[in-house]
């Protein structure tokens, strides 16, 4: 994950809300984690900002293979980790900040072997490890109840339960394999996009992308292990692409610096813990004019930053933060 939005207009060399994120986050110095390292736009900027060092984590082996040609610039202060973001807290403690750009990112999008991109004509895969259950072995074999609580809770898609009632029709006759296949299925069940609109299968590739990655429960489980890995003072960097990504952080932070209040007035006021986190910014920040012109990319992102207090780390639940829960898919 990293750097992208689930369109194909994105150039791979543009990080989003990078000039705002720096801006937050100054001055930035000492030990930073970038948690979604894809093409290396993140981690670059804060080198260059001034971090003393960066731990890179991405668990695409592409996304190391591809930072080789500019890596050796920066020596020893760039540590290239493979791995997910959720286990950050073990490659690195006492952190001065995270970054987590959530997201497919650009460099999978524009290679159609990934099967990533509902433009281009590729397998039906989607797994950003290269390992593990494919977005074509979900859309084969579990059933219609199933891929349509997928498309509605992962991709928001009100038209889940019609276009999984034509996967299942659709692979009964033959396996769905191809990215193209699955689009085109997609969009027959769907009105034709007006000018302007996002592609009909966006919302189901998401959601797709979504639960063949379990990014829900590598969000969740992210955001508490960079509570545990950053220092006091440290900070916490997240940009968001849809909404339920964005909520999920934002129930996090609130929830972590004690701004979450009472479920209703007559209920009895409890004590609350100490809190770990101060928001630095209490509104999602958004690209200006002058990025949205470079990089249309970033119309949708939303970048939340939070600071670590001293209150020693816990636990928050899936539900406070509401994060969408499915019954097991995998057959």
């Amino acid at each position: 994950m990293a750097s992208g939005s689930g369109t194909d207009d994105s150039d791979p060399h543009i990080p989003v809300l990078l000039r705002p994120l720096l801006a937050q986050v100054a001055p930035v110095a000492g030990i930073w984690l970038d948690g979604t390292f894809g093409a290396g736009g993140y981690t670059r900027g804060l080198l260059d900002a001034g971090a003393a060092r960066v731990v890179a984590v991405d668990r695409d082996p592409l996304a190391f293979e591809m930072a080789q040609a500019w890596a050796a610039d920066y020596g020893d202060r760039l540590v290239m980790q493979p791995g997910v973001f959720s286990r950050m807290d073990t490659y690195a403690q006492d952190l001065d900040g995270v970054v987590l750009d959530l997201g497919v990112s650009s460099m999978q999008l524009d290679e159609a072997e990934r099967g990533f991109s509902f433009l281009r004509d590729g397998p039906l895969d989607m797994r950003m490890s290269q390992e593990g259950v494919s977005a074509a072995d979900l859309v084969n074999s579990a059933s219609e109840e199933q891929l349509a609580d997928i498309l509605f809770l992962y991709g928001e898609e009100r038209a889940s339960r019609r276009i999984a009632r034509a996967i299942v029709r659709a692979r009964a006759e033959a396996p769905i394999t191809t990215t193209l296949r699955l689009a085109e299925l997609v969009e027959s069940c769907l009105p034709r996009a007006k000018p302007g609109q996002s592609h009909p299968a966006t919302r189901s590739f998401q959601a797709l992308r979504i639960a063949v990655n379990a990014e829900y429960e590598e969000l969740y489980q992210g955001l508490m292990a960079a509570e545990r890995a950053l220092k006091p003072g440290g900070r916490l960097a997240v940009v968001t692409f849809h909404s339920v990504e964005d909520r999920m952080v934002k129930r996090f932070l609130a929830a972590r610096s004690g701004r979450t209040g009472r479920a209703n007035r007559y209920a009895p006021e409890q004590e609350a813990d100490a809190p770990r986190f101060e928001l630095v910014s209490r509104k999602a920040i958004s690209a200006d004019a002058e990025e949205l012109e470079q990089n249309p990319r970033a119309r949708s992102a939303r970048l939340r930053v939070g600071r670590r207090t001293a209150a020693p780390a816990g636990e928050v639940s899936r539900r406070d933060i509401a994060m969408p829960e499915l019954k097991e898919f995998r057959s």
